[in-house]
Formats: C-alpha cells, sequence, structure tokens
C-alpha cells in the first residue's frame, strides 16, 4: 500500500488520482488529510512515502527531513486558486482589494462589522473563518495578504477541516472565509465566492484566471513530495507517472487548474531522472 498524507486542498487531487489508479489496476494508495505541516512532519518520520502540500517545504521542516535521513523529490502536480467565500445572502460585496482583505485579517484587526471594511457596506457582524495554523492555505494566505506568512488576526474560528469552513460561512450572514478553489466548486449553492483586485481590477476566481496568471495574487502552485527510496518501488513511480500522464482529467475532475503540457513534462523529466539515481 503507498501512503499519502498532508494538505487538505490537495487531497481532493491526489484522492482522485488515487481512485483511478486503481481502478487502472494499480497498488491502493491511502491519502489523509492532517494539513500540510502535520503532512510534513509524518514525511519526515519516515511514516509517509508521498506528502502532499500547499506550500513548498519550509526549512525547518527540510532540515528535519535531512537530520532524519529522509531524501526526497518535490513535484508541482495541479494550480490552485485560493478563494474567499461568503453568505449567499451577502448582497453588498462581490470584490475585495488586498488592501481591503488586509484590514480585516492583519494580525491586531478589531474590524468587527462589515460596515468598517467599507462605508457603503451594510452594519452586518463579520464573522471570520479560515483554516487552522497547521495548513499550508493559512500559510499562504497570510504571506499574499499580510506580508508575512502566519501573520493573521486570531479571533477567527479555525478549522483543518475545510468543510467545517463552508459551514460556518453559510450559517453566517455576515461570513467570511477562505480556502481553496476546489471546496468553492463543490459549495457554490451554498457560498459566493469574492473577486479580488490585485492592483489591476476584480478578477474573479476561475481556472482560466490562475492558469493565465491574472488572479493575483492568490493563485497558487500545489505539491506532491515523494521520498526518493520510495520511488525505488515500481508502484510508487506507477502512481507518480499516473497523476501526469493523466493530469488533465484529474484536474478538471477535482475542481482544480491543470498543468500546461510543458509543466507535465517537467514533472515526468524530474520522475525518470529521480527513479535512475
Amino acid at each position: 500500500m503507498i501512503v499519502a498524507d498532508g494538505s487538505s486542498t490537495v487531497g481532493p487531487f491526489v484522492t482522485r488520482a488515487a481512485q483511478e489508479f486503481k481502478a487502472a489496476g494499480g497498488m491502493d494508495v491511502t491519502v489523509g488529510i492532517s494539513g500540510t505541516g502535520g503532512g510534513f512532519d509524518r514525511f519526515c518520520a519516515g511514516e509517509t512515502d508521498l506528502s502532499n502540500a500547499s506550500r513548498q517545504i519550509a526549512d525547518d521542516e527540510a532540515a528535519a527531513c535531512a537530520e532524519a535521513g529522509v531524501e526526497y523529490v518535490e513535484f508541482r502536480v495541479v494550480t490552485d486558486a485560493l478563494t474567499n467565500v461568503v453568505n449567499k445572502e451577502n448582497d453588498w460585496v462581490d470584490c475585495l482589494t488586498v488592501a481591503q482583505l488586509n484590514r480585516i485579517w492583519r494580525p491586531g484587526s478589531k474590524i468587527k462589522s462589515w460596515k468598517e471594511v467599507d462605508p457603503s457596506f451594510p452594519d452586518v457582524r463579520l464573522r471570520l473563518f479560515g483554516p487552522g495554523t497547521d495548513s499550508g492555505t493559512f500559510d499562504y494566505f497570510t504571506g499574499a495578504i499580510n506580508g508575512e506568512e502566519g501573520a493573521s488576526r486570531t479571533d477567527f474560528a479555525p478549522s483543518e477541516d475545510d468543510n467545517v469552513i463552508v459551514q460556518g460561512v453559510a450559517g453566517e450572514r455576515g461570513g467570511l472565509g477562505y480556502f481553496g478553489f476546489s471546496y468553492f466548486e463543490e459549495n457554490q449553492a451554498t457560498l459566493k465566492a469574492l473577486e479580488v483586485d490585485g492592483g489591476s481590477g476584480c478578477v474573479a476566481p476561475s481556472v482560466e484566471s490562475a492558469q493565465n496568471d491574472t488572479y493575483t495574487p492568490l493563485s497558487r502552485p500545489l505539491f506532491v513530495y515523494v521520498k526518493t527510496s520510495s520511488l525505488e518501488d515500481d508502484d510508487v513511480r506507477d502512481f507518480v507517472r499516473f497523476m501526469f500522464e493523466n493530469n488533465e482529467s484529474i484536474a478538471q475532475k477535482a475542481q482544480f487548474v491543470p498543468l500546461s503540457r510543458a509543466q507535465v513534462d517537467e514533472g515526468l523529466s524530474k520522475l525518470e531522472e529521480a527513479a535512475a539515481q
């Protein structure tokens, strides 16, 4: 059995790949969602073959792997568009600027009402929901919006389970949250996605805007890290190869942005090079 763990954002992509890999005659792949940081903890302890990550490995995590003698290869497997969502009853906002998002989420922010975000908005209580601090989504969002990974106000409802964020925002008229694009796609009947103005006008999160790099600064690459020793196993190599050779189909079914042809070729070349060592 192949064991993967890590990001709840990357999880749906790897889970779909695992299902299709097994249907095609491949080995079982178990996919956990303990968060990017939690996944790296297990990976560097030698407990998993693959670590799904919504950000690149941090210096301290790389050091932990090195100390444990765990060598690895980083593969970019798909692209995501981090999505800000509000309650379906929210009819006063369709787009937020990065500056407004920063005012809402920065450390020490005391904004409690939508009217404090913009005087034209109603005086509705602002309730915030977001990923937990062990999540790569939290790291990426805070870095992009607040200028430093991990820098955030603390009076929000955190969860490593994106479905909890969905339920929180859906249950609060003044709710605001964020997570990966796939979770919005799955829940667009109950949530509304906001456009983001990164300085060049309001852009909606979508496959197209992430692929053509216009959805800034919240589009991002997603990764799978594979232990070099695990790549000695034919089944692990076959699974990684399967994710690249069927990337467009898997990404579309899992509601992510597929890699470009050049990115797929780069991943396959990196795989063959690592397997030959």
